[in-house]
């Protein structure tokens, strides 16, 4: 696709240009013959088109008006492009999927990314897997463990549904404009629903919310009215331990302690 288009700072455009990271890009997500595949953000085509070329159908989700036309253009005679222009937030990858779980990747505007995240784990039951672009901040956050300074409300909520697997760090070069950070490529695969073991979604995310939005405070404090004591003692989780300790294991046996 031409370069004349101008990355809008306020949609967190960075075009990615470097060829070496493309290929392990496409690589990474693999799609195979029957798969459908989803991309986020498609920008100036730069994964659409060597996804394209080699499944030969795709779907993306983009936000810019201005760059329909010439995607729309650079998948004349390469495959069969349907393009959804919408917010990809308003984007409901269960009807997308219509019975058959896609696949999604893309490098996600890093000004919203962790939404875009806990969207698709909204979705996660239609979704096979997820290979992304990050910043690798944010990588390093959904990998995180317990103990570490980084491991968070992202790291619990996606461990919790996905299996995380950073892959490969791509330098600044690698785009256009040149962002000031590294960033990263991950993969997460859903586990099977039956397997996660969260008997209330809802409750869940309320309680890793509550732990994670007073770090400093002990979990007795932090999650007062939303856990009492009979529930930290049916958990087997210490009151006065603070939320950055505990594995993701212990989340969800808090969350589903009756009260």
């Amino acid at each position: 696709m031409s370069t004349s288009h101008q990355p809008k700072k306020s949609l967190g455009q960075n075009f990615l240009h470097e060829r070496v990271y493309i290929e392990r890009i496409v690589q990474a997500v693999g799609p195979q013959p029957g798969e459908r595949v989803v991309e986020i953000g498609p920008g100036q085509g730069a994964i659409t088109l060597p996804l394209l070329r080699h499944h030969g159908a795709l779907t993306v989700i983009e936000f810019d008006r201005d760059l329909i036309a010439p995607l729309t253009a650079m998948a004349d005679g390469v495959g069969e492009l349907t393009i959804v222009h919408r917010d990809v937030l308003q984007v409901d990858f269960t009807a997308l999927a219509a019975g058959t779980p896609i696949k999604l990747c893309g490098n996600l505007p890093y000004n919203i990314s962790s939404p875009i995240l806990f969207h698709a784990l909204d979705h996660a039951a239609a979704i096979r897997d997820m290979v992304f672009m990050l910043q690798k901040e944010v990588v390093d956050r959904m990998g995180a463990g317990p103990g570490t300074k980084v491991y968070g409300r992202l790291s619990v909520m996606l461990q919790a549904y996905c299996q995380v697997q950073p892959l490969f760090v791509v330098p600044p070069g690698a785009f256009r404009p040149a962002p000031k950070v590294d960033s990263a490529v991950v993969r997460l695969v859903p586990r099977d629903p039956a397997g996660v073991g969260i008997e209330d979604r809802a409750r869940f995310a309320e309680v890793v919310r509550a732990a994670f939005g007073q770090r400093r405070k002990t979990l007795r404090n932090a999650l007062a009215g939303v856990c009492g004591p009979a529930q930290f003692e049916a958990a087997g989780v210490a009151p006065d331990a603070r939320a950055e300790q505990l594995e993701v294991a212990a989340f969800i046996r808090l969350a589903n302690a009756p009260a």
